[in-house]
């Protein structure tokens, strides 16, 4: 009872003058309503008194959670009791800069409850237990799940694929994510083309305010990629875990990436057994391929694997060394910084370290380096050698031609 007739009694419409700042002269002003209605059984309205305010803002530069709920004019009893719960579950040190808050009160000041966005989906909520104990819990963002389809094409004023899906309206984490699912069959930082195109299902998430939460898992995408299509379908197997797919169910994965980079480098120096070197001046072999990229790019593994070395190498600078399956080394030189030590496992994508300009280097760039049994290889070709993964189990096909279909349906 208490939780429903807070439920009716907090209703605010909040008015379009609220203030984001933090500073006591820029607290949110609570907005107030006379009245509130709430609907009978038998299709009639009352008018309830409303007696809750609701205050809305963000977090600014500086703030502690203290010194936020005290800028709203908490008193220091119930602030002290406030940050006592919160750090029961929630490390108070993360929380961060321009995320929202919302503090709801009676008129007499009582708190209601107390509300931290701590990302997309999760909230720290607050509020007072029927006993009248403050009680603190992380519960997740109600939200609901919307198929939609996307499109978008390469041109000379969307020349890359996030340019491409910016101009469709879409944000930067679906591009990443259509990169992660094509990521064994196209380099999108050195292959696309003009007049390429691409159509996809996405998920898409939406609060109960129908404000947009995210994305969800991509169901299926098409690419025209320099005169071919590639094509991937989502699909879980019986006892397996979900994976990509082409239209025959073979899998999209490979034992290695196509690109360590998933950002817009350009190659700067392809792999060669004779090659000036631009700081030495002399002719040398180039072991690796040279991607041009902006400083502190992520820079992820190509494969699974252990970490055989992370740290200063002369004039490689800092150096990432992987050692994977079926004799497969990776290396990545010049970093600006590591993520892995030595010893550790890394996953296939995982982020190892920043694009930088250590060692012998004339800008920021990744020297990116494949060797198998101890020759080094050009990696463009090897990972064109790269066998699939494992297809759909052919007891299986009938229930992804399903899926397939459907999802061909939904992209035309």
């Amino acid at each position: 009872m208490y939780r429903a007739w807070s439920l009716v009694l907090g209703r605010l419409v909040l008015g379009s003058s609220l203030a984001l700042g933090l500073g006591v002269s820029g607290c949110s002003q609570p907005d107030f309503d006379a009245t509130d209605r709430l609907p009978l059984q038998g299709g009639s309205d009352i008018e309830l008194p409303l007696d809750s305010r609701t205050i809305v803002s963000r977090v600014a530069r500086g703030s502690t959670l203290a010194s936020m709920l005290a800028a709203h004019g908490l008193t220091d009893t119930l602030v002290t009791e406030l940050v006592s719960r919160a750090s029961e579950i929630f490390d108070l040190r993360k929380f961060r800069v321009d995320q929202p808050y919302r503090i709801v009160q009676s008129a007499a000041g009582l708190l209601r409850r107390f509300e931290y966005e701590i990302d997309g989906d999760r909230l720290l909520q607050i509020a007072p237990s029927e006993a009248g104990a403050l009680v603190a819990g992380i519960r997740p963002i109600p939200k609901t799940t919307r198929a939609s389809v996307v499109r978008g094409q390469i041109d000379s004023e969307a020349s890359s694929l996030f340019a491409a899906m910016d101009r469709a309206g879409e944000e930067v984490d679906l591009s990443i994510a259509m990169a992660d699912v094509f990521a064994s069959e196209v380099d999108f930082n050195t292959e696309l083309q003009s007049g390429d195109a691409f159509r996809l299902v996405v998920d898409k998430q939406y609060r109960e305010d129908e404000a947009f939460g995210g994305y969800g898992a991509i169901q299926a995408a098409v690419l025209e990629n320099d005169g071919r299509t590639v094509q991937a379908f989502r699909f879980e197997p019986e006892g397996g875990a979900p994976g990509y797919f082409d239209a025959n169910g073979v899998s999209l994965k490979r034992f290695l990436l196509r690109s360590p980079l998933k950002f817009e480098p350009t190659v700067s120096s392809g792999f060669s057994p004779r090659r000036l070197h631009p700081v030495l001046h002399e002719y040398r072999a180039h072991l690796g391929v040279d991607y041009r990229a902006p400083a502190g790019a992520p820079v992820i593994a190509v494969a699974s694997g252990t970490v055989v070395s992370a740290g200063w190498s002369g004039g490689s600078g800092q150096m990432v060394h992987l050692r994977h399956a079926n004799g497969f080394e990776t290396q990545y030189l010049h970093l600006a910084s590591m993520a892995v030590r030595r010893g550790a496992r890394v996953e296939q994508g995982q982020t190892i370290g920043r694009v930088g300009s250590t060692g012998l280097s004339t800008a920021p760039h990744l020297d990116y380096r494949i060797r198998k049994n101890g020759v080094y290889l050009n990696p463009v070709a090897a990972h064109r050698a790269m066998p699939p993964g494992d297809p759909v189990p052919a007891s299986q096909l009938p229930a992804f031609e399903i899926v397939r279909n459907r999802a061909l349906a939904s992209l035309q």
